[in-house]
């Protein structure tokens, strides 16, 4: 199972808002969430696709975030395409609809979430049970069908939530639905930015985090930005392990460091989900006698606490 060694650790705070404003945001907010259905149903459908990118522009100011699209030349996702990126927190999700809009895998338990579970519901996401690896052929499947018709669906390939400075690897399997389609893959590098322009961990749903003490955090938060680059499109291939390393060379870049050893995340060092998984084991040295009289001193290495 894909795990994230993130926690609470990671999140660092930034310069925040006063409860007013916080008060006039979940206002904005709510008004977004309630009127976006009404008008969904009563805008024609060869007009909602500008209508949901507003609405999820909109809940962006609401969230106290600010949007940059680096688009290296594209105009969005194009149709049709699996758009794939590392995975911050339920934030991602409003800030790629923002580009365009698009379907999701989500986990399936975002579907009652307060707030967002009637959202998620009207952009159609693909639900996946990470606990029931048995129904992953399904969900692939009903994946390829959906890029088959035309459908843009964003996938998180890490397959669990990481603090941003952090990451994981991409797993291979959801990309077999982009082969299986003969779909074009739109990488899409994702951060969040504070006001000095730093990586920012705020909006990371990591750890013993709640939907709630998440929101509450992010509704907090003053003066951030989501910046998301439309990286160059990867044909699909015939294999899903080479499309899915291609796709995180794109999606990192020179920021890309599997392998050596330890990830520095914020005020906490994890250990590489890679390298730890090759990691030789430790050989035995032979315990020495001791003198009489003399105490055995043990060593130890420094422990790091891994949260799921």
């Amino acid at each position: 199972m894909p795990t994230s060694p993130c926690g609470p650790g990671c999140i660092e705070s930034v310069d925040q808002v006063s409860g007013a404003r916080m008060l006039l945001r979940l206002t904005g907010i709510a008004g977004v969430l309630f009127s976006y259905p009404v008008v969904h149903v009563c805008t024609p459908a060869r007009s909602r696709s500008r209508v949901q990118r507003r609405y999820a522009r909109m809940l962006l100011r609401c969230l106290g975030i600010r949007l940059r699209i680096i688009d290296n030349g594209q105009d969005g996702y194009g149709a049709g395409a699996l758009v794939v990126t590392g995975h911050i927190g339920w934030t991602d999700i409003v800030a790629l609809a923002a580009v365009q809009p698009v379907g999701f895998v989500a986990r399936a338990d975002m579907i009652d979430w307060p707030l967002l579970g009637g959202l998620a519901r009207l952009m159609r996401v693909i639900p996946i049970e990470r606990e029931r690896l048995r129904e992953l052929p399904e969900v692939v499947g009903a994946l390829a069908e959906r890029l088959r018709s035309g459908d843009s669906v964003v996938v998180f390939p890490e397959g669990t939530t990481w603090c941003g400075r952090a990451y994981g690897t991409m797993r291979p399997a959801l990309f077999q639905s982009a082969i299986d389609a003969g779909a074009p893959v739109q990488p899409v590098r994702l951060r969040y930015l504070d006001r000095e322009e730093t990586q920012c961990t705020v909006p990371g749903f990591v750890g013993v985090d709640t939907f709630a003490s998440s929101a509450r955090r992010v509704l907090a938060t003053r003066g951030m930005t989501v910046e998301i680059t439309l990286e160059p499109v990867e044909e699909p291939g015939e294999d899903r392990r080479e499309l899915a390393r291609r796709c995180e060379r794109a999606v990192r870049g020179a920021e890309l460091h599997h392998g050596h050893g330890w990830i520095e995340a914020t005020t906490t060092r994890v250990q590489d989900p890679e390298t730890a998984a090759v990691a030789e084991p430790a050989v035995r040295r032979p315990r020495r006698r001791l003198l009489p009289g003399r105490r055995h001193r043990s060593t130890g290495a420094q422990a790091v606490s891994h949260a799921e």
